[in-house]
């Protein structure tokens, strides 16, 4: 019995005590981490992660977006920041393999235009709309996916398939092909007519009919056509 007393004093004498711990072994620290029980019976704890809903953001629908991805991108070069955030958007929209609706800038005046009048002052991309709603430029959209939830805004729109990167046959995702109709010139030939009161069995040298050059009604101010297969 009283072998087992003094057992039991050594046990009790090494009972663990963090407080001394760092006393006798410099440079080792514990943290302790404490929980509120007020966070944890309201659900505050999970705040930080509670996704948000489409209805959260301010409501601004490009042309045919009421239920699409609209990703108005450039496919310049010219201003380095601003090509690497396009590249990163359309990455993630990529790995989402979610069906987007891109819209070059620098392919299509029109769609520069659209994008400043959509939100009312001279902006540049990229820019970022799902179902009518602006989501934001590269730093909103990027902090969204890095907290998980550009997934869930997401959710409800169609899936491209289940290739990603799927490549355009016929424009190489390019969204343009060259006007067929003026070669990318912007300019075609048309016969202008002359006086019709001359005897047409006249000789060839006496006829009025000349060519004109008109602006090519096909294509844009580039020479370019939206490809019919992906846009």
């Amino acid at each position: 019995m009283k072998g087992m007393q003094g057992r039991r004093g050594f046990v009790k004498k090494l009972k663990f005590n963090p407080t001394k711990i760092n006393a006798l072994k410099p440079g080792l620290v514990f943290r302790h981490h404490t929980f509120s029980n007020q966070n944890l019976k309201t659900g505050n704890v999970n705040k930080d992660v509670e996704h948000p809903c489409l209805s959260d953001f301010e409501e601004k629908c490009p042309p045919g977006g009421e239920n699409a991805v609209v990703f108005y991108t450039t496919s310049l070069r010219g201003i380095r920041k601003t090509f690497e955030d396009c590249s990163s958007i359309r990455f993630l929209l990529d790995s989402f393999k979610v069906s987007v609706q891109e819209r070059d800038v620098s392919m299509d005046m029109g769609f520069r235009e659209e994008l400043w009048n959509i939100l009312g002052c001279r902006v540049i991309p990229p820019k970022l709309f799902i179902k009518g709603r602006y989501i934001g430029g590269a730093d909103e959209v990027v902090g969204l996916h890095e907290q998980g939830k550009l997934k869930k805004l997401l959710e409800e729109i169609p899936s491209s398939g289940n290739v990603a990167n799927k490549v355009c046959s016929c424009c190489g995702n390019l969204r343009f092909l060259i006007c067929s109709n003026c070669n990318g010139s912007r300019k075609v030939y048309e016969e202008k007519g002359g006086d019709h009161d001359h005897d047409h069995h006249d000789d060839h040298n006496h006829h009025d009919h000349q060519l004109c050059i008109k602006r090519c009604n096909d294509c844009n101010e580039n020479g370019l056509v939206k490809c019919p297969f992906c846009c």
